[in-house]
């Protein structure tokens, strides 16, 4: 694989899809970062908007704050992770910013850059919240034509334990063990 397109957001997702690049691929000749902003935060209405629409949205929101606030985050976000691929091998290193529908500007992205693999996070959600708000890894993985990794996020406690957790722990381990040794007292 030569050319590999890493997408990243302000997810802790975007965390494993680094380590999934430097444990799966090996000596490409560039890697383009990619972030795709998502216009008009979670509403489900701009899942509706068609190509033309979407071009409307674009156009009318250059220049405004709203967008500035969003390319800010977005050079941050791509900065973040430009540390952590600098001086990490030998390729040349490239950022991309996009807005719009994920998968698709993702694609778009991959067919204008002539990537052999793209590299992305999964969120992992189920049930009812992925009803509503979908799968970009899984619209990416179905409808592209080169390969794809999908990064999940590991199954392991990041997040500091707060005191009302350390002392949940405490008690119900200090409960088991003195329901064991009055079980072993009356045997």
């Amino acid at each position: 694989m030569k050319k590999i397109l890493i997408v990243v957001d302000d997810t802790k997702t975007s965390t494993s899809v680094i380590s999934t690049f430097h444990n799966s691929v090996w000596n490409p000749e560039s890697v383009s970062l990619l972030h795709v902003q998502k216009l008009q935060g979670r509403s489900l209405m701009i899942d509706m908007l068609g190509e033309a629409e979407m071009a409307t949205l674009k156009e009318s929101l250059e220049g405004t704050e709203y967008k500035e606030k969003l390319d800010r985050m977005s050079e941050k976000i791509l900065d973040h992770y430009k540390q952590q691929l600098e001086n990490k091998g030998s390729f040349s290193l490239s950022s991309i910013v996009r807005s719009g529908h994920p998968a698709d500007e993702i694609l778009k992205v991959a067919d204008e850059e002539r990537v052999d693999m793209i590299i992305l996070g999964s969120h992992g959600h189920k049930g009812l919240t992925r009803l509503f708000t979908g799968s970009v890894a899984e619209d990416v993985e179905k409808r592209a034509a080169i390969p794809v990794i999908v990064a999940k996020r590991p199954v392991v406690c990041e997040e500091a334990y707060s005191w009302r957790d350390a002392y949940a722990a405490v008690t119900v381990t200090t409960l088991i063990v003195l329901a064991m040794f009055l079980l072993e007292a009356f045997l």
